[in-house]
């Protein structure tokens, strides 16, 4: 029997805020790298992680939600995802299963009649529809545009996307294996641990709050302390701990207020969630302060957006 040939090369995702782009792309991987939302702008920045298998690897790039830039933020976002475009072998779109095709979609169209890379569609939150509605939602798209492969899916159940793992790999070119077969990530964990407390923060605070905050790292060290044991021998062991010291930076006074809440009680929520969610990461005890700093305006600020870690020329 001839042996497969092994695959490998970079997806760039690309859709609207909201489509379910971090959930597919950590529905594929197995693990939960890129934060999620109901809230628009919850990816800002380009992640990238990793899937492999005896096929070969697939490097998927994440982006933010194409949509009009607002604030110079937006701008950054905006430029992000679209070079994203440039980098890939393959476009894996997503969208929602809809009747019509909106103006933000329309857009995306536009942008991807410059490339001639295969683009496959992915017609996402397919699980409470029934199949007319999903065989209209294909035909609509079909008509729009020449697409390698349309696969309807549901990444939040998880239906149908094996099939579509199968899909993208038969576009992708053969090729090396880019990175050891264990990593699943190219992320720090200081970057993973900011983004899953600006995600906690997006789950519980409401209004515009959530867009206008940032989350930095001051301090991320690992170390370990002995644990006594119970064992008349005396013997014991290291426990791994992660100690953080973040800030999370809102644009006005009265924002700092809503984030800290009425005796702390919403940093302490905010707090604990994000704490859970990195220790069951790291699989390490995580010492977690937070603070909570105003930096006015910053997402219309050159300076404070380049302190931050957006660069508009990225």
């Amino acid at each position: 029997m001839e042996k497969q040939s092994f695959r490998s090369g970079y997806i760039a995702i690309i859709g609207r805020p909201n489509v379910g782009k971090s959930t597919m792309m950590n529905r594929i991987i197995g693990q939960k790298i890129a934060i999620t939302s109901n809230k628009p702008q919850t990816t800002r920045s380009r992640i990238q992680t990793v899937y492999t298998d005896e096929r070969g690897q697939m490097i998927f790039l994440d982006t933010p939600g194409i949509n009009k830039a607002k604030n110079k933020l937006g701008d950054y976002m905006l430029n992000t995802a679209v070079s994203t475009i440039q980098d890939a072998d393959v476009i894996l779109w997503i969208v929602e299963l809809s009747e019509y095709i909106g103006a933000g979609e329309q857009y995306i169209l536009e942008e991807l009649k410059k490339t001639d890379l295969p683009v496959i569609l992915a017609i996402n939150k397919t699980d409470s529809k029934g199949t007319e509605e999903i065989v209209n939602s294909i035909n609509l798209y079909k008509d729009a545009y020449d697409f390698a492969e349309i696969v309807p899916v549901s990444a939040r159940c998880g239906t149908n996307m094996d099939e579509l793992i199968s899909v993208l790999f038969s576009y992708l070119p053969e090729g090396p294996m880019y990175f050891d077969e264990d990593t699943l990530t190219d992320q720090p964990m200081k970057q993973i641990a900011a983004e899953i407390i600006r995600e906690k923060s997006l789950h519980c605070l409401d209004n515009e709050v959530p867009h206008g905050i940032a989350v930095v790292i001051e301090r991320y060290h690992e170390r370990s302390r002995s644990v006594k044991t119970m064992d008349p021998s005396g013997t014991g062991y290291r426990e791994p701990i992660v100690d953080i010291d973040a800030s999370i930076i809102c644009e006005k006074d009265s924002h700092k207020g809503i984030v800290i809440g009425k005796g702390g009680s919403m940093l302490k929520k905010i707090g604990s969630a994000a704490r859970f969610e990195i220790e069951k990461l790291t699989g390490c005890q995580v010492n977690l302060k937070i603070w909570v700093k105003v930096k006015k305006d910053w997402r219309d600020s050159d300076t404070q957006l380049k302190n931050l870690g957006y660069d508009r020329k990225g």
